[in-house]
């Protein structure tokens, strides 16, 4: 039996330049995962669903499982890997942190890369966008109360006023 045909991708992938050849149905998850050894981007469900394999390719977000590696060829990608500047976490790294917007960290890497994105894109100027635009990142845990707080921090968002917790017993 033949070995199935390779062909070459050039990627950047987190500021570096990697040139592999891969069979055609290699997904960018799987190019990352496994032959760049890049895990923190995650395979949740494979397809499409959960965002948990969400990473930026040229700036925009996308699930990784749903694309071939070959179909990104010549593009520019960030995983959560290369979102710190060295030692330096991104702000939405720290926000993350300082809002404990994570449980079992499962989804963290996608919720982090998919707010990545939607900062780029510059469309959220509420609380509400913010969840209607990281809609496609499902957290199991159900922190997403602090996701969007750790969102709407770095994005600089008015708070929603009718959010606000009554006081205690007063």
């Amino acid at each position: 039996m033949e070995d199935p045909q390779r062909y070459p991708v050039t990627l950047q992938v987190n500021g570096s330049g990697h040139r592999i050849e891969v069979e055609a149905w290699v997904t960018l998850l799987d190019l990352l995962r496994e032959r760049l050894q890049l895990t923190g981007t995650k395979k949740g469900c494979d397809h499409g669903q959960c965002g948990a394999c969400t990473v930026l390719v040229d700036g925009r977000r996308i699930n990784s499982c749903l694309t071939l590696a070959v179909m990104q060829d010549g593009r520019s990608i960030t995983t959560i890997e290369g979102l710190a500047q060295g030692d330096t976490l991104h702000p939405l790294q720290q926000a993350f942190i300082r809002h404990d917007a994570f449980q079992c960290g499962y989804c963290t890497p996608g919720q982090i890369c998919s707010a990545a994105g939607l900062l780029a894109e510059g469309q959220a100027r509420t609380v509400a966008d913010v969840r209607e635009l990281m809609s496609g990142n499902i957290c199991r845990c159900g922190a997403y109360p602090q996701i969007t707080e750790a969102v709407r921090q770095v994005a600089r968002i008015a708070p929603d006023p009718q959010e606000e917790a009554p006081p205690c017993g007063r």
